[in-house]
């Protein structure tokens, strides 16, 4: 959390109470986190809080690297290097529904982003999303 407290104030972000409580929640999850369950854990605190209220906050924390949507379960995890921005894989348990991001160094990333420079296109975005079963939940 110190992390993005410090990378908004050097690029001159407003981490408001309700953004930093959101970004809490995700950090705080021992898995991916729906908006739906984001929105009520906050109406505990927030009686008003509605789905636009959650999602205001999701895209603000997206669009700055803070946090990662992983598209195949619509969910959200807390990013790991939320002070830099980069493109990562993630291994998710079809078990326990946890998620790991695998930080590497770019290399997964670098090679789709040849191979499809290769190919004449031009990637926007990347997710590249791994399921299975995790060791836990194999072991257990």
């Amino acid at each position: 959390m110190r992390e993005v407290e410090r990378a908004s104030r050097e690029r001159g972000l407003r981490l408001t109470p309700l953004r930093h409580q959101v970004l809490d929640l995700i950090a705080r999850a021992r898995k991916p986190v729906k908006a739906y369950d984001l929105l009520d854990s906050l109406r505990d605190t927030h009686a008003g809080a509605a789905p636009p209220t959650v999602y205001r906050a999701l895209d603000f924390l997206l669009e700055h690297g803070f946090i990662h949507k992983l598209e195949s379960i619509n969910a959200f995890v807390f990013c790991e290097h939320p002070g830099e921005a980069h493109q990562v894989p993630f291994l998710i348990c079809d078990k326990c529904e946890g998620a790991t991001e695998l930080c590497d160094d770019g290399a997964v990333a670098g090679l789709i982003e040849k191979r499809a420079g290769s190919l004449g296109f031009r990637a926007k975005a990347q997710t590249l999303e791994v399921h299975g079963v995790c060791r836990d939940c194999r072991s257990g």
